[in-house]
């Protein structure tokens, strides 16, 4: 039997224990004094920082049971960002809805290569979430540290330092109601060696995730009739169209009509119209959210030689595929030539195909507006692959710290034909000569021939964009000042960034696809020298002056300055705020991409042509009435072409901006801050938002491009300058620690924006339109057309607890209500309710080496808003709000 320790052994133990203490401590605190923050080349302590930084843990995401980066983008208050795009681009960040590509994303302080299609902003789809030791959100511009463009904000995603050991989590997500939208999420990550005894680290992780698609049906509640009927778009008021069975006119009636109207058209694939025609079941072919994989891998060396000498070489590699689909293909004009059924096919109505007579057909062709059933919705599958190598080599020179640092990075973008795209002129000519049949399911012969028409699998568009950089960065203490050492930091930078963009030639074929082939290649060079001078003036004031000036290849230098500082007077309180340039260049998409003289697309909502559906209410679709001789369909409440792509005269957009604010501890525990931010942009890089046009036609009829005959050409809808932008809020944070019970920990947490500004200037001196709470007069032309949206207030409330082994987190992300679009009849304008979304999760860690973690999203199946505007389909606010409604979440880690 061991003998009891006697009182001077204890304390001797203990003296030994609390040295050891005292130096880890100091070891530490060594350590802690060498963060670099974001927003800063100055290594310093974090909580000193005089720049608004929001901070998120990988356990915090965790234990809020989010699956996707995407979550945590939707939840950020200071953040305006939709929802991953069902156009394949992926998710992306909208930093005070100022546009995703004036938000920089870094992953530990370097850039990726962006989205190869419109290169202006990163994919975080692709960003491995399993590596994630913390993001950081840096909340006021930073082009004088990481270039020019960085107006909206930084969002930097740190990575785990080093990792020893095994681990493997799993993950998935049941929505309550059937239907898709369930999610699956496995990750597996080994690291080898310790940095401190060995010298050398070594880690990867693998992370896989999918979604499946969640269909409109699924959801069918969310967008019934009656409910459509009640905010003004009823759907049976459209007429005409593209349907199966199909509408048809003739040469001397161009009035639509359908021969199984009277039989209440083809259930499930259409339903009736006005006016005697079938039209789509939107529910039916509608996609509430589409199908989308991801499979990231990163892994990270790192090797110590010396106190003062690490290098660290990385490397990542993310794919992400999403299924899009739309409705049918039809049978759009191919070639200059209409889609037309001669009487002498059997299919002609009356005919021994058994199609119904139609009173009043003499024999005479059809012009068919037909909607391929058999061929199911066309789905194109985009797919996104996004590498990255870093190497970084850091230390200590001579009393500097120094930084050099290579990064290359690769981005790819392919789309192809999934399913359901045929050849135009085939399908023309399948009619033509009698074997489909525009107005049924087809038969063996039919289904025989859109196979051999098919162009299933074949990829229409290629796109690359790569980024290399070499940077530099030197910082040294200069001098002793009464609160502390001057810092001095110092860097310079070079990077390439390229582009390669094609649409093949299967394109010009594929006429549903409306695009043609085209082909764009350009490239930009970027020199920066920056410096960074920190002055702790005394020791409750400091002051940070930093400048930079770039210069690119294709617009020549611009120089940007910032300047913050830091003053505490008291423990309990602190000011802070900063001023800054900004500068930002036209990607090398919206200045150099492709350029085809035509129309490149459609509209993303219905609209009436002003000129030959005209006498309607401006803006509302489907008011006008279609010039004698026209078919209204194709006039009036549809999709009109319309023409995207570079712009050649675009010039850069300038900005200024600034932050004031306090932070204060009244009481232990209590922690409160508030900054006010305000940004102003002139010649801002963006597009018109549909509505626009609309809304305004005589003063925007140069943008409606004409045929000779007076048809629309396209509505010309590039990036192009408009006048300017004032956005400006208050960010303000609170949280409070409560004392220790014997029910154990508890912790409230509140973030949330105010926004007081957002006003859109549409051309230079032209007036500023308030956008606070409504749809915005601008759009985010990156992505796509439709006005970006404002939220007047956005929180996210945490409460959370734990003792011992249980912990559990209750969550609130909440918007307030803003004003519908209300383009439609003046008896249907309403105001779109706030939105709150409660979360809840509970994890437990008393298992050996297993923690299991379970929650219930959207704990009060809150149901997504309600919205008129015509280019939401289906009625209600997918981008800005989840169709899902409750699901229930359960997260398994086992560590080896």
């Amino acid at each position: 039997m061991k003998s009891k320790a006697t009182s001077r052994q204890r304390f001797v133990l203990t003296s030994i224990s609390l040295a050891v203490l005292t130096l880890a401590a100091e070891v530490y605190a060594q350590e802690a004094q060498r963060v670099e923050v974001t927003g800063s080349s100055i290594r310093r302590v974090a909580a000193e920082a005089s720049l608004p930084v929001t901070m998120v843990t990988g356990e915090e995401l965790e234990k809020r049971g989010m699956t996707t980066l995407a979550d945590l983008m939707m939840a950020l208050p200071e953040s305006a960002s939709l929802a991953p795009s069902n156009a394949g681009s992926g998710t992306n960040i909208n930093l005070r809805g100022l546009g995703v590509n004036r938000t920089l994303v870094l992953l530990n302080g370097r850039r990726l290569a962006n989205e190869a299609i419109a290169d202006g902003y990163a994919n975080l789809d692709v960003i491995p979430m399993s590596a994630i030791a913390r993001v950081e959100i840096l909340r006021d511009g930073a082009s004088s540290i990481y270039g020019s463009d960085a107006i909206g904000g930084v969002v930097n995603f740190i990575t785990k330092r080093t990792f020893e050991g095994k681990t493997i989590s799993a993950q998935m997500v049941q929505p309550q109601k059937n239907g898709g939208a369930d999610e699956q999420r496995i990750s597996s990550t080994v690291g080898f060696g310790n940095l401190e005894n060995d010298g050398w680290n070594w880690y990867a992780t693998v992370d896989g995730h999918r979604r499946s698609r969640l269909l409109a049906s699924d959801r069918a509640e969310l967008s019934t009739p009656e409910l459509l009927t009640s905010i003004g778009r009823a759907p049976t008021l459209g007429s005409g169209g593209y349907a199966m069975p199909a509408n048809f006119t003739t040469a001397t009636n161009k009035t639509a009509q359908n021969p199984y109207y009277s039989q209440g058209c083809a259930a499930p694939y259409s339903i009736q119209g006005a006016k005697n025609t079938c039209i789509l079941n939107a529910n039916y072919y509608g996609t509430a959210l589409y199908a989308n994989e991801q499979l990231t891998f990163y892994t990270r060396f790192t090797k110590r030689f010396s106190e003062d000498h690490t290098l660290t070489v990385d490397y990542m590699r993310g794919q992400e595929h999403i299924l899009g689909t739309k409705n049918p293909s039809t049978s759009l004009a191919a070639n200059g030539v209409t889609a037309q059924l001669p009487s002498t096919s059997k299919w002609y109505p009356g005919g021994s195909g058994g199609v119904p007579a139609v009173a009043g057909l003499k024999g005479e062709p059809l012009t068919v507006t037909w909607s391929v059933a058999d061929l199911g919705e066309a789905t194109t599958k985009d797919k996104q692959v996004n590498q990255r190598i870093a190497v970084n080599d850091e230390g200590r020179i001579g009393g500097w710290d120094y930084k050099l640092g290579f990064v290359y990075g690769h981005s790819l973008r392919e789309n192809y034909y999934e399913s359901g795209y045929v050849s135009g002129p085939g399908l023309l000519a399948g009619l033509a000569n009698g074997k489909l049949n525009p107005f049924g399911l087809q038969d063996a012969a039919g289904k025989e021939y859109l196979a051999s028409i098919s162009v299933d699998g074949a990829m229409n568009r290629h796109s690359v964009s790569t980024f290399t950089g070499l940077d530099l960065t030197g910082s040294r203490e200069l001098m002793s000042l009464s609160g502390g050492p001057a810092m001095l930091a110092v860097g310079a930078d070079l990077h390439r960034d390229t582009t390669e963009d094609q649409k093949t030639d299967i394109t010009s074929i594929v006429t549903y696809a409306n695009s043609s082939p085209s082909f764009a290649k350009s490239s930009r060079n970027v020199m920066a020298a920056y410096a960074e001078l920190e002055l702790p003036v005394t020791k409750t004031l400091n002051l940070n002056v930093a400048v930079r000036d770039d210069h690119f290849s294709d617009f020549g230098n611009t120089i940007n300055p910032k300047f913050s500082f830091r003053y505490q007077p008291t423990k309990a309180v602190m000011f802070r705020g900063s001023a800054n340039t900004g500068f930002r260049a036209p990607t090398l998409f919206d200045r150099y991409g492709y350029r085809l003289p035509g129309a490149t697309t459609t509209t993303s909502a219905k609209w009436d042509d002003p000129v030959q559906c005209p006498g309607g209410t401006p803006g509302v679709a489907g008011t006008g009435k279609a010039l004698p001789g026209l078919v209204a369909s194709t006039v009036c409440n549809t999709s009109l072409p319309k023409q995207t792509g570079s712009n050649a005269d675009l010039q850069p957009e300038k900005s200024k901006g600034y932050t004031l604010g306090l932070v204060v501890e009244p009481v232990k525990n209590l922690m409160m801050s508030a900054d006010y931010w305000h940004i102003e942009m002139k010649d801002m890089l963006a597009n018109l938002p549909e509505q626009v046009y609309f809304l305004n036609p005589e003063k925007y009829a140069s943008y409606f491009v004409r045929n000779a005959d007076g048809s629309l050409a396209y509505l010309k809808n590039v990036t192009m300058n408009l006048g300017g932008q004032k956005a400006s809020g208050i960010d303000v944070s609170l949280s409070y620690a409560f004392p220790k019970t014997a029910l154990g920990n508890f912790k409230a947490q509140l973030d949330g924006t105010y926004l007081t500004q957002f006003d859109n200037q549409l051309e230079a001196d032209g007036p500023y339109i308030p956008n606070v709470g409504r749809f915005g007069a601008a759009s985010n032309g990156t992505t796509s057309s439709m006005p970006i949206i404002t939220f007047r207030w956005k929180h996210t409330l945490t409460l959370s607890w734990n003792r011992g082994d249980w912990a559990s987190q209750l969550t609130q992300n909440f918007n307030t209500g803003y004003h519908d679009q209300n383009l439609v009849a003046a008896q249907y304008f309403r105001d779109i309710e706030s939105y709150a979304v409660w979360n809840w999760t509970v994890s437990y860690r008393g298992f050996k080496n297993t923690t299991i973690s379970a929650g219930i999203t959207n704990l009060l199946d809150a149901k997504p808003p309600v919205t008129n505007h015509n280019a939401y389909t289906f009625g209600y606010l997918s981008s800005a709000a989840s169709p899902i409604g409750r699901a229930f979440n359960a997260r398994l880690t086992y560590n080896f």
